[in-house]
């Protein structure tokens, strides 16, 4: 007897189904193809535009940022978190990797405006990254707990695993789209939104609500000049030069003070040395001291120009660079193309609606306090619970109905009319109640 299944070789080798013709296979994987760019490549590019690289004009925020912010908000104690449990906790609300929520946290903690940071953050100037996120720390700063926290004006929606709900967008009393500016590149589109100072926004603000004109432009923590003569309120075409502040220490010596935005010290170095390597300027050695603050020496050749080696500096480094702004946001659940003008003016409504929202909540509250309040005097006052109708009641719908009837003289003088709840929450605090 052979060892060999023979029968379930055979079986095998037998074609389960007939084989289509080439022509009508061939057919079939277009449509297929056609399908999924029709669907699945849409459904992914209107994905990475509206749930991860361009921020929402309501709140100025990303949503990995919401999301961070919403977290932080969770664990508030007005103590600093470990950022690992920080990040941990966003991934409740966060459908992606641990290492983009560091980053980002970072980012934020970077812009010290939303987050209060301790310990290595790492450094803008000088490139340098922070500490892991199990060494470093953070807490929401007293600015964001003022302007962008108010959970009873917030719309809410269900976290990615319907576990937990998240805002749509947190209801932000403040710019923060202009003040941290953003970028991101999405699928067909990218979003450039330089920052902008913290105080001409405010008065920018000021000025539009009092109908007055204003302009705006951008402002780098870095430092550095800038040319905006082709700002364009920060519209797609628009585009600003950036440049270096470079001071004389003496004939031999320069030292960079001032960076351009988006540049570190250590890369503005490797242009200059790339530039020497080329022959377009004559230097001895570069010394990077930047710390606390930039300081980039540039030791000169003798018999140097030190005033055209500035200019060839600005000429072939990246001591000068050219910037174009992209005003891309999500408006109306679609990416819009605004200028910054339009944003702030967008940012000023939107707080104006809020703080209403707020007023009109705190107004609903301490009237539901004053109807309690009322109630209370008026069943105490005209002593209802010594009723005889109340005291012998045996169901409870029988002393409730007795109750309303008593009111019926001061209904007309109360905030709204008497409900059967606020009639039961008066019975529950009545000590003497037979319920």
């Amino acid at each position: 007897m052979s060892d060999e299944p023979e029968d379930i070789y055979e079986e095998i080798q037998q074609p389960q189904t007939p084989i289509k013709p080439y022509s009508d296979s061939s057919e079939l994987i277009r449509h297929n193809l056609r399908g999924m760019f029709q669907t699945w490549f849409l459904e992914y590019a209107s994905y990475v535009i509206l749930e991860r690289a361009v921020p929402h004009i309501d709140d100025g925020l990303k949503p990995v940022q919401r999301r961070i912010l919403h977290a932080m908000k969770t664990i508030d104690d007005g103590r600093l978190n470990k950022v690992a449990n920080i990040v941990g906790t966003t991934m409740q609300y966060h459908p992606h990797g641990d290492a983009s929520i560091k980053d980002a946290l970072v980012q934020l903690g970077q812009k010290e405006l939303l987050v209060e940071t301790q310990g290595n953050w790492g450094n803008i100037l000088t490139g340098a990254p922070a500490a892991a996120a199990r060494y470093i720390e953070a807490r929401l700063s007293l600015f964001a707990l003022d302007v962008l926290y108010n959970p009873k004006v917030t719309e809410w929606t269900v976290s990615y695993d319907g576990r937990k709900r998240e805002p749509v967008t947190l209801p932000a009393k403040y710019p923060l789209l202009l003040a941290q500016g953003a970028e991101g590149i999405a699928v067909g589109l990218s979003s450039k939104i330089l920052p902008h100072n913290f105080n001409e926004i405010i008065d920018a603000s000021i000025a539009y609500v009092r109908g007055h004109d204003f302009e705006l432009y951008p402002d780098f923590m870095t430092g550095g000049l800038i040319d905006v003569g082709r700002y364009n309120d920060g519209k797609r075409g628009g585009a600003v030069k950036v440049r270096a502040k470079i001071e004389k220490l003496d004939n031999k010596t320069l030292n960079i003070t001032e960076l351009p935005f988006g540049k570190t010290a250590e890369s503005l170095i490797e242009s200059i040395l790339k530039a020497f390597e080329r022959g377009q300027i004559k230097i001895r050695k570069v010394e990077n001291n930047t710390a606390a603050e930039a300081s980039i020496l540039v030791h000169l050749q003798p018999g140097t120009s030190s005033d055209k080696t500035i200019d060839a500096l600005y000429a072939f480094t990246d001591c000068e660079v050219n910037i174009s702004p992209n005003c891309c946001v999500i408006h109306d659940n679609k990416p819009c193309f605004l200028g910054v003008s339009d944003v702030l003016r967008h940012s000023v409504d939107t707080t104006r609606r809020i703080i209403e929202a707020e007023l009109q909540v705190s107004l609903g509250e301490y009237r539901e306090q004053l109807l309690y309040a009322s109630l209370e005097k008026i069943f105490i006052e005209e002593r209802i619970y010594k009723d005889r109708e109340y005291e012998e009641a045996v169901v409870l719908e029988d002393a409730i109905m007795h109750i309303d009837r008593r009111l019926d003289p001061y209904k007309s003088l109360l905030t709204r009319e008497v409900q059967r709840d606020d009639i039961l929450r008066l019975l529950k605090n009545e000590e003497d109640t037979p319920f």
